[in-house]
C-alpha cells in the first residue's frame, strides 16, 4: 500500500519539532507509571478460607471469607455461596477485610441456614492481569448430598479464553514485526523504505497489533468474568475494565499505536520519497540525516512505550524487584523484536526485492548480535526472578517452558551462525559487488530482454524457456494503435503477462547468486524457529512463575495468620471407633507472639456438640527446635474447652497438634501448621 504523508517541508518540520516533544512526553508518562507500580506476587493464590475446605461446623457461620497471597480485583458477584439445592444463600455484597499485607475478602450469609453441604465458588483477577477461580465445600451440622457440581473449567477458559489467547499471540507477533521491520529499515537498509514488500510487512504488522489490542479490550470483561461472548457488548463491563490496570494499559497501547501510525506514514511517505530524489548518494544521505535521526528517536520511544504496556500489566509488574524488572522487560521485548522482526524483514527483502545491498545484510548481522547480547542479559535476570531455584527451573511448568525457550534460542543462534557465514561469503564477492550501490544478485539487464542475459541455457530457473521470455518481452512492448480505444480484456491480459514477466525476472535475479540463495534459505529457517519461539514466549506470559508455584507448594496446609485477628482452623478427626468421627474447631486469640487465649469446640458427625472424654493440644516450632509445648485446656461447657495464657515465644510456622479421645481405647492426633507473628 502507498502511505499518505504531508509535504516534504511540513514533514521535516514535524520530525524536528514534534518527535522530540513526543519523546519527552512519553518518557515522562513511563516514569510516572513505573513509580506508581506496586510490588506483588505473580498469579494470586487462595491461601486460606473460613470455613475451610471440607470443614464441618456446628453452627451456621455469619459470613464466608477468603484470603489471598496478593492483591486481587473482585466484584460483588465474585464470591457465591450455594445451598445443597443450588440456591444462593449469600447477600451478594463483597466485604473488603484487607489489613496491612493481608488480603482478605468475604460475603455475608443469610441467617437461619439449615444443616447440609454448601458450595463456595469464587473468581478474581490477580495483579498480573490473569483471572483465577476456584470452589470448595463446607458443611453445617453434617455433610449431605448436594445438587451443585464444582466447576471443571478454570477462569479465562472456554471459547472466549481461546479467542483472547489468539489475540494475545497476534499482538506479540504484530509488535515484533512492526518494531523489527522499522528498525531494519532505519538501521540496516534505508532504501528499503521505498520498497513495497517491506511497506506491506510493517503496515500489516501495525494493523494486526491494533486489531488484536482492540479485540483484547472488548473481550476482557467476558474473559475475566462470565465467559460469554455476548458480554463483550456490555458497556458496564467495558467501563469496569477501563478502571483496571490492564484496561488502562490496552487503552495506552491504542494511543501509542496512533503515534506509530504517524511514524509509519512519515517513514514510507516523505522519507521514502527523499531517498528516491535525484542527485548523488551523498546528497540524499545529507538530505535525510535529520529526518533519520528524528524517526529513530521517535520510533524508539514509541516502541518502548508499547512494550511498557505489557511490562506494566503482566509478570514484570509483580513479584520481587518490579522497579528493575519492568525496564528489563521492556529492553527484553525490544531486543526480541529487533532481532526476530528484523529476520522477517530480511527474509521478505531477500525473497521479494532483487536489489538488497550486501552492506545491508552485514549491518543487520551486527544489529542482531547486539540484540542477542541484550536479550541474553535481560533473559538471565528474568529467569532468576521468576524461578529463583534449580528445582523451580526443572520441576514447574514455567521452568520447563523456560528451558524450551532457551533451547530454541540456542538452535536459532546456531542457524544465525550459518547465516553469518553466508553473509561473509557475500562480502567476499567479486570487486564489482563492492562498488557503491552494488546489489545482491543484481545483473546488468538490458530493457525487458532478460532471458538471455541471465541464463546461457535454454531455460531459466523459473522453468520458462528463452523463447517464452522473449515472447513475454515482446508482448510487454505491445501498444494499442493510436486513436483506437483500448480493449479492457486485452489490457488485462497484457497486465497479467507483464506481472508474470516481472515475477520471472525477479526469480532469475534472485537465483542467479548462489550466496544470496543460501542466505535466503538460512534466514527462512531462522524465521520458522522464531515463530515457534514467539509462541512459547506468549505461553510463558500466561503461566504461573516457578517461584510462586514453589512458594505455594511450600505453604502447603499452612494457615495464614491475620494481624489483630484470631487464628481459626477446623480439624476433622476419626478415631476409628464407634461414633469416632467429628471435628475440632480451634481459635487462638490474638494469634501472635506472647500470651494467647485458646478455645476448642468439638462437634460430632451429626453437628451436635461432642463431649469428648479427653482433648490435649501441643505447639511445636520445628525451625527452632522448640516444643512440643503441651496445653491441657479446661472444659467450659459440653463440647467447649478453653485455656488462657498460652505462650508462643517466637514468630514462625507453628505446628498445632490436637489429640482427641472418644473412648477408653479410641484416640487420634490431627495437626495443622499456622504462621504466627
Amino acid at each position: 500500500m502507498t502511505a499518505t504523508a504531508p509535504a516534504p517541508s511540513t514533514a521535516r518540520a514535524l520530525a524536528t519539532a514534534f518527535l522530540p516533544r513526543l519523546a519527552l512526553v512519553l518518557a515522562a508518562l513511563l516514569a510516572t507509571l513505573f513509580t506508581a507500580a506496586s510490588p506483588a506476587t505473580a498469579h494470586a493464590a487462595l491461601t486460606a478460607s473460613d470455613p475451610t475446605d471440607g470443614a464441618v461446623v456446628a453452627m451456621a457461620p455469619a459470613q464466608v471469607s477468603l484470603s489471598f497471597s496478593e492483591q486481587v480485583a473482585m466484584g460483588d458477584d465474585s464470591i457465591r455461596v450455594l445451598d445443597p439445592q443450588g440456591r444462593r444463600v449469600d447477600t451478594g455484597e463483597l466485604r473488603d477485610m484487607c489489613s496491612g499485607n493481608t488480603v482478605r475478602y468475604g460475603t455475608a450469609l443469610h441467617s437461619g441456614l439449615p444443616n447440609g453441604t454448601y458450595t463456595v465458588a469464587w473468581q478474581a483477577v490477580s495483579a498480573d492481569s490473569h483471572p483465577i477461580s476456584g470452589a470448595f465445600t463446607f458443611s453445617i451440622g453434617a455433610p449431605s448430598a448436594t445438587e451443585v457440581s464444582l466447576p471443571t473449567t478454570r477462569a479465562g477458559g472456554g471459547p472466549v479464553g481461546i479467542a483472547y489467547g489468539i489475540a494475545r499471540y497476534a499482538a506479540y507477533a504484530g509488535f515484533t514485526v512492526l518494531v523489527g521491520g522499522a528498525a531494519f529499515v532505519l538501521l540496516c537498509w534505508r532504501r528499503g523504505a521505498a520498497e513495497r514488500p517491506l511497506q506491506k510487512l510493517v503496515v500489516r504488522a501495525w494493523v494486526t497489533l491494533t486489531a488484536a489490542t482492540l479485540a483484547m479490550l472488548v473481550l476482557r470483561a467476558p474473559y475475566t468474568g462470565s465467559g460469554r461472548f455476548a458480554d463483550a457488548f456490555d458497556l458496564d463491563g467495558l467501563r469496569a475494565v477501563l478502571e483496571t490496570r490492564t484496561g488502562a494499559s490496552l487503552v495506552s497501547r491504542l494511543l501509542l499505536l496512533g503515534a506509530a501510525a504517524l511514524f509509519v506514514a512519515v517513514l514510507f511517505g516523505v522519507y521514502a520519497r527523499r531517498l528516491q530524489d535525484t542527485g548523488t548518494e551523498e546528497d540524499r544521505a545529507k538530505d535525510t540525516d535529520d529526518l533519520t535521526f528524528g524517526l529513530a528517536i521517535g520510533g524508539a520511544v514509541v516502541s518502548g512505550g508499547i512494550a511498557a504496556t505489557w511490562a506494566l500489566s503482566e509478570h514484570a509488574s509483580t513479584g520481587i524487584q518490579p522497579g528493575l524488572a519492568m525496564p528489563a522487560d521492556i529492553l527484553h521485548m525490544l531486543a526480541v523484536a529487533t532481532w526476530l522482526g528484523g529476520i522477517c524483514a530480511l527474509l521478505v527483502a531477500l525473497h521479494k526485492v532483487p536489489g538488497i545491498e550486501r552492506s545491508a545484510v552485514r549491518r543487520f548481522s551486527r544489529v542482531a548480535f547486539v540484540s542477542v547480547v541484550v536479550l541474553a542479559v535481560t533473559g538471565v535476570y528474568q529467569a532468576w526472578r521468576q524461578t529463583g531455584s534449580w528445582s523451580a527451573l526443572t520441576g514447574t511448568e514455567y521452568g520447563r517452558l523456560l528451558l524450551l525457550k532457551v533451547a530454541l534460542v540456542a538452535v536459532l543462534l546456531g542457524v544465525a551462525y550459518m547465516s553469518r557465514k553466508w553473509t561473509a561469503r557475500l562480502a567476499e564477492a567479486p570487486a564489482a559487488a563492492e562498488e557503491p550501490g552494488a546489489k545482491v544478485g543484481a545483473q546488468v539487464l538490458a530493457g525487458d530482454d532478460v532471458s538471455r542475459e541471465t541464463r546461457p541455457d535454454a531455460s531459466g530457473p523459473s522453468g520458462a524457456s528463452d523463447a517464452e521470455g522473449a515472447d513475454a518481452s515482446d508482448v510487454s512492448r505491445e501498444t494499442e494503435p493510436a486513436g483506437v480505444p483500448a480493449d479492457p480484456e486485452r489490457a488485462a491480459q497484457l497486465a497479467r503477462q507483464r506481472a508474470a514477466l516481472e515475477n520471472a525476472r525477479e526469480k532469475r535475479v534472485r537465483d542467479a547468486d548462489p550466496d544470496r540463495a543460501g542466505l535466503r534459505r538460512s534466514v527462512l529457517v531462522e524465521a520458522a524457529i522464531a515463530v515457534v519461539l514467539l509462541v512459547v514466549t506468549t505461553v510463558l506470559t500466561s503461566t504461573e512463575p516457578g517461584r510462586t508455584v514453589e512458594q505455594e507448594a511450600a505453604r502447603g496446609s499452612t494457615a495464614t495468620a491475620v494481624p489483630d485477628r484470631a487464628v481459626k482452623i477446623t480439624l476433622p478427626f476419626d478415631t476409628g471407633g464407634q461414633n469416632g468421627k467429628g471435628s475440632v474447631r480451634l481459635e487462638l486469640d490474638p494469634g501472635r507472639v506472647g500470651a494467647n487465649t485458646l478455645h476448642l469446640w468439638a462437634g460430632s458427625g451429626d453437628g451436635q456438640p461432642f463431649d469428648l472424654p479427653e482433648i490435649k493440644v501441643s505447639f511445636t516450632l520445628p525451625a527452632k527446635d522448640i516444643g512440643p509445648l503441651p496445653v491441657v485446656p479446661d472444659q467450659a461447657s459440653p463440647g467447649h474447652w478453653t485455656a488462657s495464657g498460652v505462650q508462643l515465644p517466637l514468630a514462625g510456622e507453628w505446628r498445632i497438634d490436637v489429640t482427641v479421645r472418644t473412648s477408653d481405647i479410641d484416640q487420634t492426633t490431627v495437626q495443622k501448621t499456622v504462621k504466627i507473628g
